[in-house]
């Protein structure tokens, strides 16, 4: 039996979930933008979902779009706050997903924005004293774009400070809220954001569906053109059953939010007790005692010849773990996270990531499993 351990790459999905998103995929298949009664139903249906997701962010519903995942909706934001918005300066931080440092990078290399890398403190929190002189010291028009919750190490962002910091200095913010949304209560109104992101599969949603919010007082030009869906914001016929099922997990969530969040803690914490007690040597990365996502724990073991191969030999163990991120389509190519704030060359980095369907005795199975293996 598998031990499944990578919650922060994707979930399994809500049984519930299932049960609404499958009246979409037989008899509820009319394409939304029919005029015609099958149309209508599920063109009802995404309506819905709109207004329920808007409800529980405590935004409006027409802030809501729905895209295909957090890289779209990131892809898009920060496309947009450059080629719409007039931002010629991007800052962010090194220890961002992916889905943000390649288009920003791309953006710089065709020189159309400069970008500049906020400073790290040693326990991989982004700097907000550097970010405030940076804001003081550009005279153009930039945007912030810094994650949420740090998908390998967990760190959380004080979003509301960095809004205000935006605020004050009338720049644009857009936070990947992918580890976030569906994790923790997002009162959209009372944040100074002008864009966020998520990803239905990241809480026991479907994969393949996400969100952008978009203020109301932004105006930009669509991503991807066509046929005008999504309020001519996101061309193309609607993911129906993705969007159903990504309301229906927020909504689960939401409800559950107090009690899954205090159990899933608890595995976390539990799991770097026992690695502490039990495993010489291991490290912690992130403030993980601190301000972090309660879904992730970030461990680094000492190096040998038996730990080098350790992912390989979780894997044949039947242990899910990841070394990072998941989306570099399979490539091991290492942790730029780790690299950024702990680059020791003789520790190997593992995360482990729960979810409110894993057990203590799934962690003790793995912790007498790593003892034996290092």
């Amino acid at each position: 039996m598998r031990i499944y351990l990578d919650n922060a790459a994707t979930t399994p999905l809500d049984k519930e979930v299932l049960d609404t998103m499958m009246p979409y995929f037989t008899e509820k298949f009319g394409n939304p933008s029919s005029i015609y009664s099958y149309g209508r139903e599920t063109r009802m249906g995404i309506e819905q979902a709109r207004k329920s997701v808007a409800k529980i962010l405590n935004a409006h519903p027409a802030e809501i779009f729905f895209t295909s995942g957090g890289t779209e909706s990131s892809n898009t934001a920060i496309t947009a706050a450059v080629r719409d918005l007039g931002c010629k300066h991007i800052i962010t931080s090194a220890i961002e997903h992916h889905a943000t440092l390649h288009m920003v990078e791309y953006l710089d290399k065709l020189d159309v924005a400069k970008v500049s890398y906020l400073k790290l403190l040693p326990n991989g929190h982004v700097n907000l004293e550097d970010l405030e002189k940076l804001l003081t010291a550009t005279e153009q028009k930039t945007l912030v774009t810094l994650m949420h919750a740090n998908n390998e190490i967990g760190n959380l962002l004080d979003i509301k400070a960095v809004g205000e910091l935006c605020k004050l200095y009338n720049a644009i913010f857009h936070c990947d809220t992918v580890q976030t949304v569906g994790h923790y209560p997002i009162d959209l109104r009372n944040t100074p954001v002008h864009f966020i992101t998520g990803a239905g599969h990241k809480f026991h949603g479907p994969k393949g569906v996400g969100l952008l919010y978009i203020n109301e007082n932004v105006r930009i030009q669509p991503f991807i053109h066509g046929g005008g869906q999504e309020r001519n914001m996101r061309a193309g016929t609607e993911n129906l059953y993705g969007i159903i099922g990504f309301a229906k997990a927020l909504e689960i969530a939401t409800d559950n939010h107090e009690a899954d969040s205090a159990y899933v803690g608890m595995l976390k914490y539990y799991m770097h007790e026992e690695l502490r007690k039990q495993i010489t040597g291991v490290h912690f990365n992130g403030d993980v005692l601190g301000q972090s996502l309660y879904t992730v724990l970030n461990v680094s073991f000492p190096k040998s010849e038996r730990s080098e191969m350790l992912l390989f030999n979780l894997d044949i163990n039947n242990i899910c773990a990841s070394g990072g991120s998941a989306c570099t389509s399979g490539a091991d190519s290492g942790s730029h996270v780790i690299r950024a704030i702990n680059n020791n060359p003789n520790q190997i980095a593992v995360r482990f990531s729960f979810s409110k369907y894993n057990t203590k005795d799934e962690i003790d199975q793995v912790i007498a499993k790593l003892k034996e293996l290092i």
